[in-house]
């Protein structure tokens, strides 16, 4: 039996550690807070994160890191995004040497600029062979209820990925392969920034259309940025980039979508933080998505206002205008 650590309790941790249990993986998860893997340990339920859901015997909770770490042939990491060089820092050393990482988080580093499993690489020194991200339209709520869904399992080792695709393949999870990680990454990232525009459209109180816009448009400045970091474009059509996209804009399970809502219909950041009450990756990676634009002499007009938006520098009905203000262009996805 496989040993899987997943690090740490919110809701998507919750829900994956589930579907490595469900297909027979050993899964201990790291929980910060004692009444979380409580629940966990003797109600087999995370009510603070995924009430309802029913978690399987197999799967344990501990507060204790090293624990959690110890003997796991694979170490999930679900943690925010802005966290993960610090929290990394101090697991590293527990780490087994033959361990392979995954990686859930869907942002980029704001100081650095670095995608996820790029951190891995700096902080725990681990090399590309050992670090993989899985990355899909997944809806922690949706899993946990066995919904049927699909991700991408993305790793330079093919053989490191084929795996964890056993490791975490059940009835209603069905796990893809691919050796794309910096496309995978970049899906997951670049989609919370659309989804806030998507957010703040519906907020707006606008339609079906603009949404599509949104969606569409927003495709292009993801593929066009993956373009110009050696992504494979084939991996923006799949489920790590069109797929996961998709179900983060049109899902009101999704944070970022949420948070965008909160925006639109006349919250400040702060106040839309605390109705959103879990973390929206896009709100503080969209800043270095954009940098990364910037610095690959890529336009992601989207990414541009979403960025301004969260900043301040331009009200929410501004932003819709600032759009379609934009010079008409042929519909080319290098424009």
């Amino acid at each position: 039996m496989v040993r899987v650590a997943v690090l740490s309790a919110g809701s998507w941790g919750t829900a994956m550690a589930k579907v490595f249990a469900d297909a027979g993986s050993d899964v201990t998860v790291h929980a910060r807070r004692p009444e979380v893997a409580d629940a966990i340990n003797h109600q087999c339920e995370n009510p603070a994160y995924l009430p309802g859901v029913t978690l399987p015997d197999r799967l344990r909770a501990t507060t204790s890191a090293p624990e959690a770490l110890e003997g796991a042939a694979h170490v999930v990491l679900s943690i925010p995004a802005q966290t993960l060089r610090t929290n990394l820092a101090a697991w590293t050393p527990h780490i087994g040497a033959d361990a392979v990482v995954v990686s859930l988080m869907k942002g980029v580093e704001t100081r650095s600029g670095l995608r996820m499993t790029q951190v891995i690489h700096d902080v725990a020194g681990i090399g590309p062979e050992r670090v993989a991200i899985l990355s899909g339209p997944n809806l922690a709520r949706e899993d946990g209820a066995q919904q049927p869904a699909a991700s991408v399992i993305a790793c330079t080792d093919e053989s490191a990925a084929a795996a964890l695709q056993r490791a975490c393949h059940t009835h209603y999870f069905r796990p893809y392969t691919g050796t794309d990680v910096v496309g995978c990454e970049l899906g997951g990232a670049v989609k919370n920034v659309i989804a806030l525009a998507v957010g703040l459209a519906t907020g707006l109180g606008l339609g079906d259309n603009a949404r599509a816009l949104l969606i569409t448009r927003g495709l292009a400045e993801t593929a066009r940025l993956g373009a110009a970091m050696g992504a494979d474009p084939l991996t923006f059509s799949g489920l790590a980039g069109a797929g996961d996209l998709i179900a983060t804009c049109s899902s009101p399970l999704s944070r970022n979508r949420t948070f965008g809502e909160h925006l639109g219909r006349g919250l400040t950041v702060d106040e839309a933080m605390v109705a959103t009450k879990q973390t929206a990756e896009g709100v503080k990676s969209c800043r270095a998505v954009l940098d990364l634009a910037a610095a690959h002499g890529v336009e992601m007009p989207i990414t541009e206002v979403v960025s301004a938006v969260i900043a301040g520098a331009v009200s929410v009905p501004d932003a819709a205008a600032a759009l379609m203000s934009r010079t008409p262009k042929p519909e080319r996805y290098d424009v």
